[in-house]
């Protein structure tokens, strides 16, 4: 077929206009994507678990309330991310993560049901299968926050002894340790009485665990499951308070082991008396060590432009770490006195938080420039002083 030249432009205006349409309807689409943004609709778990034992239900509640927080963390990112990637973001950033959380989530609750009787036998892939409310309706109905239990097992029923089933759970007995740590430096004050506080939190802790785990495991349970890990974590809390009086005195000289060896309140005895959580000092040196700490100066980060809604959540985010930044080092020019020479500020705490800073403003950067024209030279807010 001979095709004239009037004929080829007529087929270029249809063309073009054939094209015209198609973005216009695309653009259609993106607007009236933008309307509404959608909301996960997961299926309820708590009603398909069965009767669940009295030892399960602490275990059962806070992983049902974990469902509840992996809906809201996956809601509030299909609101940040509009507008992200291709046909398939939704379904492999967030509904095949949020997936796959749910099913490890389930798991855990079979589990522990399965320790004390029969597992609930579950389709766990279909209960962790999410699908979405197109039009930003609302979710499911959230998981519970509390279940009823069954009685808890008596007599031969209940695993673990003595310490386990229904009777009222041990608690831990520790001994003291701020009493042996001899006189406390000012410039470690704040340093020993956060792990001293750290030793109450230990302590709680473990004795939750005691309540939460009774008729769980053998006649070893208590020992290797709670006691063995506390003591491990009450050495290194230990050994971080002998390092920190070593750096501005002499470094006391403790049996750490059996500071950090604790024994059990059978019968639900109360523990021994907490920490305290505040310290007296010896009277600190002379010189700059001894003086008020000096703070951190660091500049405003301004005239930024304007923010596009999408990227507003992550900049306010980072904006906010950036304050924390400053927060840590004033806590750090505070804890630290007297510690190494004349550079000892710069190389550890300003320059580290130099580069803290580039990296979170770089961050900033980059969200504006995926909706926006990218600012440039965000780094020039970096660098902070002293104010002495």
């Amino acid at each position: 077929m001979h095709i004239t030249r009037s004929s080829a432009r007529r087929w270029q205006i249809a063309g073009v206009g054939a094209v015209a349409v198609a973005l216009v309807g695309v653009g259609l689409g993106v607007a009236s994507a933008a309307e509404n943004t959608p909301t996960v609709n997961c299926p309820s778990v708590a009603g398909a678990l069965g009767t669940i034992p009295a030892q399960s239900q602490a275990e059962i509640e806070r992983n049902l309330a974990l469902l509840n927080t992996q809906i809201a963390e996956a809601n509030k990112r299909l609101v940040t991310s509009k507008g992200e990637g291709g046909p398939n973001f939704i379904q492999n950033a967030i509904l095949g993560p949020l997936k796959d959380k749910r099913v490890s989530t389930i798991d855990r609750m079979v589990i522990s049901i399965g320790r004390h009787t029969t597992a609930p036998k579950l389709d766990e892939q279909a209960l962790a299968t999410c699908t979405l409310n197109a039009d930003g309706g609302g979710v499911a109905a959230p998981e519970p926050t509390a279940v009823e239990s069954a009685a808890p097992a008596t007599g031969d029923d209940a695993d673990g002894g003595a310490d386990a089933g229904s009777g009222t759970a041990p608690t831990v007995n520790c001994p003291a340790v701020a009493g042996s740590l001899g006189a406390i430096p000012a410039q470690a004050q704040a340093e020993i009485e956060r792990n001293l506080a750290l030793l109450n939190t230990q302590i709680a802790e473990a004795n939750k665990r005691l309540i939460t785990s009774q008729g769980e495991g053998g006649a070893n349970f208590i020992q290797n499951a709670i006691l063995g890990p506390l003591k491990d974590k009450r050495v290194a809390t230990i050994n971080r308070m002998a390092t920190a009086i070593g750096r501005n005195a002499a470094k006391p000289v403790l049996d750490v082991d059996t500071l950090a060896t604790c024994s059990l309140n059978e019968g639900g005895g109360a523990a021994a008396t907490p920490e305290p959580t505040a310290v007296e000092t010896s009277t600190p040196g002379t010189g700059t060590e001894a003086g008020t700490a000096p703070t951190v100066n660091c500049p405003a980060v301004v005239g930024l432009p304007s923010i596009p809604a999408e990227a507003k959540d992550e900049v306010v985010r980072n904006l906010t770490l950036l304050d924390t930044q400053i927060a840590e080092a004033n806590q750090r020019l505070i804890t630290s006195q007297g510690q190494g020479g004349a550079n000892f500020i710069q190389n550890a705490i300003l320059g580290p938080l130099a580069d803290k800073r580039v990296a979170t403003l770089n961050r900033i950067e980059t969200a504006i420039g995926r909706h926006a024209a990218k600012p440039e030279g965000l780094e020039k807010f970096a660098v902070c002083t002293l104010n002495q």
